[in-house]
């Protein structure tokens, strides 16, 4: 069974709905970074951010939107993170950063944009314990499913297979339960307005299993 990480990008109440997927079995908290500079949006600052535990038990999966990830790691760490992505299009050093989230103890992860060729990760790979695939383009919540993606998925699978790697790969995006069908290949897959825009969030998680 698929797991499911859901992000609060589109709420409009985040204590609220915090404590609303906390009643739910949904596997993870997506929590989206955005420094107004790798994506021109930008996400509320981490001395906010970090009240999160305050609503939540689950574990995080933090995805960062930013130039310069070196300067989110060592914040978002302290947090009850399972997982840390940066973008393969990211200026830094990615595997300097991979290393740096590692020296925490927290699963890496690798993002990658719907336009970005998946050959770019092959240099990652040995370090990676999880893919990010983007579904739609960074840095606003509710767009649409960008279904040729669902290609991109199928390689990714086919590339780590080839080389024995037990990396999971996450799709975020215009997820639903209609898009869902487009995910098969996906470990994890990344929903966020489909299910905080509901009245009912349990239904809607349960739908994407």
């Amino acid at each position: 069974m698929k797991k499911i990480s859901v992000s609060f990008l589109s709420s409009k109440n985040i204590p609220m709905d915090l404590r609303k997927l906390n009643d739910t079995d949904v596997d993870f908290i997506h929590v989206d970074i955005m420094d107004g500079k790798f994506v021109p949006a930008k996400t509320m600052p981490f001395r906010e951010m970090r009240h999160i535990y305050q609503y939540t038990s689950k574990r995080l999966d933090v995805h960062l939107m930013v130039k310069e990830p070196s300067k989110f790691i060592p914040l978002y760490a302290e947090l009850n993170t399972e997982y840390i992505a940066i973008h393969v299009e990211s200026e830094e050093d990615i595997i300097k950063n991979l290393e740096l989230i590692k020296s925490f103890s927290i699963k890496t992860g690798l993002a990658i944009n719907p336009d970005t060729p998946v050959k770019e990760l092959i240099p990652y790979l040995p370090y990676l314990d999880e893919v990010l695939v983007m579904s739609v383009y960074p840095g606003k919540g509710g767009q649409e499913f960008i279904v040729e993606v669902e290609k991109k998925i199928k390689e990714l699978k086919a590339l780590l297979q080839s080389y024995h790697l037990s990396t999971v790969i996450n799709v975020d995006g215009g997820v639903n339960n209609i898009t869902k069908k487009y995910c098969e290949d996906a470990d994890i897959i990344t929903s966020g307005s489909y299910v905080v825009s509901s009245s009912d969030f349990q239904e809607k998680i349960t739908s994407l299993r």
